[in-house]
């Protein structure tokens, strides 16, 4: 339960649902809460309310799961349903407390922090609800290479320097894969 109130704080917070269609989606995603991401060098596109935004891109390492996890099917870079394109996945939230993470994949259970963001790799990256690629299996883990913006607010805004974000990465992640919860 500690767990899911924040999840469901960031969800129903009103400048998100307005562009928000949040779906249960079932079968393999990407889930990318204790990951940390590497800027690209690219731009990254964001659907909105009102269009499409622009910002930096980045890359997370995130495992693959299978199950059930939420989807904002009007958010990232989805298309209106479930269905990923050809030969990719979706990087979406579990409740899951136990997963596999870096940097030997095995599962561990889910640490929840909050930080503030700051300059450069001091802050976050937003993956929930972009589009990711397999590549590889570590210790029997299947990875996926995820990408999505850097300091993007879940609704195609900015993030500010000094916003309070929360994650599972651990203390120090470059541009930790978070949301932001003012």
């Amino acid at each position: 339960m500690k767990y899911v109130l924040p999840v469901l704080a960031l969800l129903t917070t009103p400048t998100l649902a307005s562009a928000s269609d949040y779906q249960i989606c079932n079968g393999q995603f990407a889930l990318c809460a204790a990951s940390s991401a590497t800027l690209t060098g690219k731009t990254i596109s964001v659907r909105t309310a009102t269009g499409t935004a622009q910002f930096p891109e980045a890359v997370a390492v995130c495992p693959v799961l299978t199950g059930k996890a939420i989807a904002d099917v009007a958010g990232g870079n989805m298309r209106g349903s479930c269905d990923a394109p050809a030969g990719k996945i979706w990087s979406l939230f579990s409740p899951v407390r136990v997963f596999p993470q870096a940097p030997d994949w095995k599962p561990v259970k889910a640490t929840i922090r909050t930080f503030t963001t700051g300059e450069g790799t001091a802050g976050m990256s937003n993956m929930f609800s972009f589009s990711c690629t397999k590549t590889k299996t570590v210790n029997g883990v299947q990875l996926a290479d995820c990408y999505g913006p850097i300091n993007e607010n879940l609704s195609g805004g900015t993030v500010p320097v000094g916003t309070t974000a929360i994650t599972e990465a651990p203390v120090g992640s470059p541009y930790a894969v978070a949301g932001p919860v003012q």
